[in-house]
Parts: C-alpha cells; sequence; structure tokens
C-alpha cells in the first residue's frame, strides 16, 4: 500500500477539486439574488408573475456576460439584507443606495445607476405648504432618512411603498418621498394615478444604486463588477434607460 503524506493529499484534494469545478466559476454556476420587487419600474412583477424591471435586466446581462445563471428570490424589504448575512442569498439587486453605513457592514458593486430622492403629492397640493401634514416613505430607505431631518411633519413608514400610494389616493398620507425612478412610475406610467399625482422640486439627494454581496466575496463582486463595466462600455445601459425610464 502506498501512503501519502499530508502535503500530497491536500494537493491530491486541491487537484480534484479545481478539475471538478469546485473552485472556480463553471459557465452553469448559479447565483441566489434577493429582489424586494416592489420598486417600479427598477425591481417588479410582471403580469407572468416573473421579476422584472430595470435592475433586473442589468443583472441578467451581467450573469449572462459573466458566465453564470440567476435565480431571483423575492424578499420583503424588511428582510433582504437578513437574507444575504444567513446565506439565503449571494446578492442583492433591489435598488439598494450606496452609503457610508451600508457599505460598513456589506460589499458594493460599482454603481449601475444614479437617482434622487422626491416628493410625490397629489396635483391639488402641488404648490401647498405640507407643514403638519402627514408624509410616507418605505421603512428603512434614504427617502425616510429625508423627511426624519424636515420639520413640522408627520412621518409615516411603509414595508412596501405601493401601500404608501394606495393611502395617497385615498387621502390618509399628503405625500410619499421615495426614489425618482419610481416617483416617475407612479406619476406618468400607472395608469390608476396618471394625472393625480406630480413631482414637485428637484431631487434632495443624488444617489448610485449598487448590487450587494456578502464582506469580503471578492470572487463575485469582482464577476459584478466586469459585467457593469462591459455593460456600460457596450451602450446597454442608455438602452435599458430608454425601455424601462422614458
Amino acid at each position: 500500500m502506498i501512503r501519502l503524506g499530508a502535503r500530497c493529499c491536500l494537493f491530491v484534494f486541491l487537484v480534484i477539486g479545481f478539475l471538478s469545478g469546485s473552485t472556480t466559476w463553471a459557465g452553469d454556476r448559479e447565483i441566489r439574488v434577493a429582489t424586494d420587487a416592489g420598486w417600479p419600474p427598477m425591481e417588479m412583477k410582471g403580469k407572468d408573475g416573473k421579476v422584472c424591471g430595470f435592475g433586473v435586466d442589468v443583472m441578467d446581462f451581467i450573469a449572462k456576460d459573466q458566465g453564470f445563471t440567476v435565480q431571483y428570490i423575492v424578499v420583503p424589504w424588511d428582510d433582504i439584507f437578513a437574507s444575504l448575512e444567513n446565506g439565503k442569498v449571494d446578492a442583492i439587486m433591489s435598488s439598494v443606495s450606496i452609503t457610508e453605513e451600508r457599505k460598513a457592514k456589506y460589499d458594493f458593486s460599482e454603481s449601475y445607476f444614479t437617482a434622487g430622492q422626491m416628493l410625490v403629492v397629489p396635483k391639488e397640493l402641488a404648490k401647498k405648504d405640507l407643514n403638519g401634514k402627514v408624509v410616507g416613505a418605505l421603512k428603512d430607505s434614504t427617502g425616510l432618512d429625508v423627511i426624519q431631518k424636515q420639520k413640522g411633519l408627520v412621518i409615516k413608514s411603509y414595508d412596501d411603498i405601493d401601500k404608501a400610494f394606495v393611502d395617497m389616493k385615498a387621502g390618509k398620507v399628503q405625500g410619499v418621498v421615495c426614489d425618482s425612478p419610481v416617483a416617475a412610475s407612479y406619476c406618468l406610467m400607472k395608469d390608476e394615478y396618471k394625472g393625480k399625482f406630480v413631482m414637485t422640486g428637484e431631487q434632495f439627494t443624488r444617489e448610485d444604486y449598487g448590487i450587494v454581496v456578502k464582506k469580503g466575496n471578492k470572487e463575485l463582486l469582482d464577476k459584478i463588477n466586469h459585467g457593469i463595466a462591459d455593460m456600460k462600455a457596450k451602450g446597454v445601459q442608455q438602452k435599458l434607460t430608454a425601455k424601462w425610464l422614458k
């Protein structure tokens, strides 16, 4: 019987792992990606029940460009970061603004889109003072951060931004602060709200969206960043903007 030393056994193990694809990116590798799917036109559910939108198309391009596939997992915004932390997903694509606070906990890709927070109000309140009025925003969002810094507002947070707009249509809130693409979607594209809501003033903030991965997952982050660079170089970003945001 031939006995192998510990170092030799380790070498054999690594070689076998390499040949079997366990330490490299195989063409059929699947990445689990969490999305809230309640943020039109960036991430949402289509009529067929499948997730779609600008961000989804970005992720699909990256996957095809870098040789992996994506399994989208719909996760409520409240739980989306926990799903990454506990290993249920490998990445988050859900219009996540890159902030210093979040960067301390997670790794972010390069920016794939720039947005800003905007105030949406019923048309009849477009030039009215909202002092003492109820203004809503998504829970744990940069939009909520914005209105919490304003004096004289009654703040209401939501776990689903659509509920905020439903409440505004019903007169329960008098304003909603959300990302500019979402504001445009509810004011200009959704038939039930078109002509009823308007965007007021300038954007409060300038925010870059990034894809989120666990701290230290450099392999996946590098793949995603390469895909984003290729997307920009090939003009895909402009095509997606024309498709979803105009």
